[in-house]
């Protein structure tokens, strides 16, 4: 058994996810996931700025951000990020003070800015969440400084014309 089963195993046992659902998901994280990478964060949240919701599974590793998406009405499942925690910037994340969820945002390295609600439960409060999250992106697992990006990449990650020439 690989470092990645050993430890996904137990976040999702402790994010309260069912057996069905792990197995559901499990062949889509295998293929984005190193054998060597530890699963740090397993999580059900939502995307409150998608046009059609759907349930959306989180996996955190030391090196990758892994989201899946299920369809509502088929339940087809499919990858909807995955990206390298390098190649993730202005990481952010915000605990609610009046619900249980937690609300992380990251703009990947398309420019696209991703916002998720992670709903904590009663083996993971927001506390924990909250320091999982400051463990991997401040503390010793952070990933190294990102090059700042040439002057033409960050004019088109900052300006979006209105009409297309």
């Amino acid at each position: 058994m690989d470092l990645f089963f050993r430890t996904f195993l137990p976040a999702a046992a402790e994010a309260g996810l069912a057996a069905p659902i792990m197995s559901r998901h499990l062949p889509i994280f295998r293929r984005c996931v190193a054998a060597d990478d530890a699963a740090v964060l397993v999580a059900r949240c939502i995307r409150p700025d998608a046009p059609v919701p759907g349930g959306h599974l989180l996996l955190l590793t030391s090196h990758r951000l892994v989201v899946t998406r299920q369809s509502r009405v088929l339940r087809r499942l499919g990858l909807h990020l995955n990206t390298d925690l390098r190649h993730l910037s202005n990481v952010s994340w915000t605990p609610d003070p009046r619900l249980p969820v937690l609300e992380f945002t990251a703009t990947a390295m398309d420019g696209i800015r991703e916002r998720y609600l992670i709903r904590a439960g009663h083996c993971q409060p927001v506390p924990q969440l909250d320091a999982l999250l400051d463990h991997v992106f401040r503390g010793a697992g952070a990933p190294g400084p990102q090059a700042p990006p040439s002057p033409k990449e960050a004019r088109r990650l900052t300006f979006s014309p209105a009409v297309a020439a």
